[in-house]
This record gives C-alpha cells, sequence and structure tokens, in this order.
C-alpha cells in the first residue's frame, strides 16, 4: 500500500523538476523562486526556511545550484530515489535542448532574431535575480537577527564594493554559521 503513494510522489517531483528546469534560463538563482512557489507555496513538501538552507548549500558546494538543490530538494521529499529523479527531472531538459541547439548552431550563431530573443532572455534573468535577492534579504530582515543582517550587509559589501573573492565570502560565512550554530546548541543542551 506505501508504495503507490511514495511512486505519484516521485512522478510529482520528476514533472515539477522537469517543468521548472525546462522553462528556466539563466541559471541557478532563477530557479529558486519558482522552487519555492512550486514546492513550498503549492505542494507545502518544504517550508521557506528549508529552502533558503538548501539554496544556500547549494551554492556553496560545487557544481551547479540548480541541480544541487535538486538533489537536496529531493533528498528531503522522497530519499534516495527523490534524489535521483529530482537529478533526472533537473538535468534533462537543459541536456535535451542542448543537443537539439548544437546540432544547428551555426546556422543559429549569426541569426539577428536568435541574438534578439537571447538578449531579452538576458533581460528578464537580471528581473528574476533582482526579485531573489530583494525576496531573500527581505525574509533575512524580518527575522530581525542583528547578525544574519550585518553578515548580509557585509558580504554585499566585501563583494560588490571590495572585490572580495567568493569563495574567501563563502568560507567565512560558513564559518559564522558553524559557530552560531554550535554556540546555539550549547545553549539549548544547557537549559
Amino acid at each position: 500500500m506505501e508504495m503507490k503513494p511514495q511512486k505519484n510522489k516521485l512522478l510529482k517531483l520528476f514533472t515539477s523538476t522537469m517543468l521548472i528546469s525546462a522553462f528556466t534560463f539563466g541559471g541557478g538563482y532563477v530557479i529558486v523562486p519558482l522552487m519555492k512557489k512550486k514546492f513550498v507555496d503549492e505542494l507545502h513538501w518544504l517550508n521557506e526556511e528549508e529552502t533558503l538552507d538548501f539554496v544556500a548549500i547549494a551554492q556553496s558546494s560545487p557544481g551547479a545550484v540548480a541541480v544541487n538543490a535538486s538533489i537536496l530538494l529531493g533528498y528531503r521529499i522522497a530519499g534516495f530515489p527523490g534524489a535521483l529523479v529530482a537529478i533526472l527531472g533537473t538535468i534533462l531538459p537543459p541536456m535535451v535542448i542542448l543537443s537539439i541547439l548544437s546540432l544547428f548552431y551555426m546556422e543559429f550563431k549569426e541569426s539577428p532574431a536568435v541574438n534578439a530573443v537571447l538578449g531579452a532572455m538576458r533581460a528578464g534573468v537580471a528581473a528574476v535575480i533582482v526579485n531573489v535577492v530583494f525576496s531573500m534579504g527581505g525574509n533575512i530582515l524580518a527575522e530581525k537577527d542583528v547578525v544574519s543582517v550585518v553578515v548580509m550587509a557585509a558580504v554585499f559589501a566585501a563583494v560588490y564594493f571590495f572585490k572580495v573573492n567568493i569563495i574567501l565570502v563563502i568560507l567565512l560565512c560558513a564559518a559564522i554559521g558553524i559557530i552560531r550554530t554550535y554556540v546555539r546548541l550549547r545553549k539549548e543542551a544547557g537549559k
């Protein structure tokens, strides 16, 4: 009896990740609001905090953010089979699209129409990324956690104004997160 709901959940996970991946252009940060809308708002399989955690882990791990987020999402929803299904759903559309486009690359290369479409897509991607930044930044501000707000502002300043290497920023943020978690767990153990 348990097999049918799991099979339905895996099918829903596959179709959801495949559709998100098929209609998302611009990389991992563009996929985040769509994943949130689908898996938090519509399906209620995750909460918003988990989604933010998955994005943080996905962007600090090697590889594409969308694929890393899909692995975490799929594993959280349906274990190892869920991770496999989510990866397949995420990589299949770009793999098929890029395979087809590579066959016709020379014909597309100089096309003004294709260049115009790609330019419009870049503008759309920029708008979605700005939306993600404001949405996630707004969530951090809403928590009213002084350390999180200071870290967010410091990271923005370090990367944007001072051109600090992003790897160093990620390592420092990971260290801050580890220390904060350690302190919180110590406090909870002391209660």
